[in-house]
């Protein structure tokens, strides 16, 4: 385990050991949330990175039925596409006794990500906030959430003094439009967890974590800077 001011690196040898850490720890957060407020909040990223994680959480004894998961950010397709974040959670966290869990998407079948965004801030403020955990990923580009470089709404999205908890977003690298979770709204959690995989990516964090060269401007920089809330780091070949 490695520390540097906000953040704390947890390597494991393989990716399955990963996903049983994170899977019991993110487990914790929420047993605790049940037994003190009766509920509990999670919030997780999409992609392929979390799939054994959430496959092993849905394994974990919840009260799920009083147990909110909603999404870090979403693609702007329905769940029938392959690329939807919410039916990749469907099918690897939802399952077992975890179908019981309240899911609250982000997706709401209007046509563009801000004809949508009343309707998702409002399921959003409905929830029983803060989060428990907040699991996020990184993609290659330094990428979290929907915080993509050259990002339309970047710079409002990245704002620790922004009032819009959920905001629509288009970027060079990002193949559909977007609806995402803002970095406040993301920080207004008990615990945050970065879940990342692969040699390239932790080479990529650490020079994010550090400001060096071109990783100075990746917008993963802006999680791991910020004062608020401790980033535990999962990380696996």
């Amino acid at each position: 385990m490695h520390t540097d001011l906000n953040v704390t690196t947890h390597s494991f040898s393989d990716c399955q050991a990963q996903a049983v850490a994170l899977a019991e720890r993110v487990a914790g957060c929420l047993r605790q949330a049940l037994a003190e407020r009766g509920s509990a909040v999670l919030a997780v990223s999409g992609g392929s990175t979390p799939k054994a994680f959430l496959a092993r959480l849905s394994g974990e004894a919840l009260d799920w039925a009083n147990v909110h998961v909603t999404l870090v950010d979403e693609r702007w397709v329905p769940e029938s596409d392959p690329r939807s974040n919410a039916r990749m959670v469907r099918s690897q966290l939802l399952q077992g006794a975890a179908a019981a869990a309240r899911f609250v998407p982000l997706y709401t079948g209007d046509p563009t990500p801000d004809a949508g965004l009343g309707t998702a801030t409002a399921r959003i403020d409905a929830l029983p906030l803060p989060f428990d955990a907040v699991v996020l990923g990184m993609g290659e580009d330094g990428h979290t959430a929907s915080f993509f470089p050259g990002g339309d709404h970047l710079a409002a999205a990245l704002d620790l003094d922004g009032r819009a908890p959920v905001l629509s977003m288009r970027a060079p690298g990002a193949d559909e439009p977007r609806i995402t979770l803002s970095l406040p709204t993301l920080l207004h959690t008990r615990a945050l967890y970065l879940l990342v995989s692969g040699e390239k990516k932790r080479d990529l964090l650490a020079d994010a974590r550090l400001g060096l060269g071109a990783a100075q401007h990746y917008p993963v920089r802006a999680v791991l800077t910020q004062p608020r809330v401790p980033v535990a780091v999962y990380w696996c070949p």
